[in-house]
């Protein structure tokens, strides 16, 4: 049987599905990527017209007020005057799961917070975990596949999931969290929240500094074992929306206090792991978590699907002070989410009230395209400048300028544009280190939980995933093998 090569949509066979085109191993993607390009934008098509992931959750407005003045690392508004209060929206959702899955699902937790500051909305679209579960985002349409229903059958598939998994050492860290006791948060007020990708800071001196976004939960953490969260499916498949409506409605106010790890630019040439690699963490010993302010939600949506449904969060929005770093799967992100939410919404849903800026005028030259026009409660103009002169430059007296002093500084890129490989680095260190702190019962329920769907999965895909449970740690591959023989 010959080969059949896997090709691009007008038929050119595509010479590596597996990694993105940067600028140097560890630099930033590069538009010219077209397959990269063509997969996030078909698979932001895929559903109509729930989101294709995080489609079950929830959102609530709040208030984040600033307790220690970073203005030392960044220009960023909203992060520098102490006291100083900036509304915030969060959306919390599961993410694999479908708008009527239910809320206690072995799943990631999405975790979006939207800043609405005095130059723009900051948007850190992150998860209740510090990793994921891949490097580079042009496998992020292929994971979401295994984690969705059997395009045959339409049925939840173990056996590509794991199968994935095995194929993609890399995810062993997120794997390891997932399939833990911290796998089923309790609720959405009790569990901590991450940026998880590396960011950027610069100063009013040009400095530019990699940063990771913390939210450490102020409630005790707590999770649902297997047991506890099959009943809860059973019961109420919506208890976690459930306890955020009660809670907030009770004046039980839930609050995360915001801290950052600050790396040096320098720094990222010399750390013993990639910095910018989404499968790992920084040791807090190296950068410690640093306190920046303190978020309060104290509000809740009065339209639910006008505030919660078509919320439009996206990692791309950024306001001057806070960047973007080389992270892959980063910048996939800032391409995939804001075209999902165009293609979900429409080109203008950044004039709904909950997606257009509060605390300031958006001023552009985009005009035309569907719910063009739709009037932001908070400011008279959605575009700014003479309305007759939807472009740039121009010669109106009123006519939009470059904001130049915002200017960010640039950024040093060094290396060859090439796809270069994802799975020669090590995956396991982290995943084994994560496994000893557990203690025993934590490691044999963490095993006992694995089993439960790898033993669906065939027999070579089983190998290969206890092959990499030992390279982490020898014992970690031993419980498992262990728990598939019961």
């Amino acid at each position: 049987m010959t080969n059949q090569y896997i090709t691009s949509q007008n038929g050119a066979p595509v010479a590596d599905d597996q990694n993105s085109v940067t600028a140097g191993a560890r630099g930033p993607v590069l538009l010219q990527d077209f397959h990269l390009i063509e997969k996030l934008a078909h698979f932001n098509r895929e559903r109509i017209p729930e989101r294709v992931v995080h489609a079950k959750g929830t959102g609530v407005y709040g208030t984040f007020t600033v307790t220690n003045d970073l203005s030392q690392y960044t220009i960023a508004d909203h992060f520098q005057g102490v006291g100083k209060q900036t509304e915030v929206f969060v959306r919390f959702s599961t993410v694999g799961g479908e708008m009527g899955s239910a809320d206690a699902e072995r799943d990631p937790r999405g975790f979006g917070v939207r800043f609405y500051t005095a130059r723009g909305n900051h948007d850190i679209v992150g998860n209740n975990t510090p990793t994921f579960f891949l490097r580079d985002g042009i496998k992020f349409p292929d994971f979401i596949h295994t984690q969705k229903r059997n395009p045959m059958t339409n049925l939840k598939d173990p056996q590509a999931m794991w199968d994935f998994w095995s194929l993609n050492p890399e995810s062993l860290h997120q794997v390891t969290i997932l399939m833990s006791d911290r796998g089923i948060p309790a609720n959405y007020r009790q569990m901590h929240g991450y940026g998880s990708h590396t960011f950027s800071f610069w100063n009013a001196k040009g400095e530019r500094y990699w940063v990771k976004f913390h939210f450490r939960c102020q409630q005790p953490i707590a999770n649902l074992t297997e047991e506890q969260a099959a009943k809860v499916k059973g019961i109420d498949p919506d208890h976690a929306q459930r306890d955020i409506v009660a809670a907030i409605t009770d004046g039980n106010l839930p609050r995360w206090q915001l801290c950052v790890q600050i790396m040096p630019e320098a720094d990222a040439e010399k750390y013993h792991v990639n910095p910018f690699d989404l499968t790992k963490v920084w040791s807090h010993k190296d950068y410690p978590l640093i306190e920046v302010g303190m978020m309060e939600l104290n509000r809740l949506p009065q339209n639910y699907f006008a505030e919660v449904e078509q919320v439009a969060l996206a990692p791309s929005n950024l306001v001057p002070g806070v960047g973007a770093s080389p992270d892959k799967m980063l910048q996939a992100r800032l391409f995939a989410y804001a075209d999902a939410q165009r293609y979900r919404i429409g080109a203008n849903y950044n004039q709904l009230p909950v997606n257009c800026p509060h605390a300031t005028q958006a001023n552009h030259h985009q005009r035309a395209g569907a719910m063009a026009g739709t009037q932001c409660p908070y400011h008279q103009s959605q575009t700014g400048g003479d309305a007759a002169a939807n472009y740039g430059p121009n010669s109106v007296a009123t006519g939009l300028q470059d904001a130049s002093q915002f200017k960010e500084p640039p950024l040093r890129i060094d290396g060859d544009a090439d796809r270069y490989s994802r799975f020669d680095q090590d995956d396991f260190t982290q995943a084994g280190d994560l496994y000893r702190i557990f203690s025993e019962e934590e490691k044999q329920r963490l095993a006992d939980t694995i089993a439960g769907t790898l033993s669906q999965a065939s027999h070579d895909v089983q190998q290969r995933m206890i092959c990499h449970f030992s390279r982490a740690d020898a014992d970690y591959g031993a419980r498992v093998m262990a728990a598939l023989a019961k």
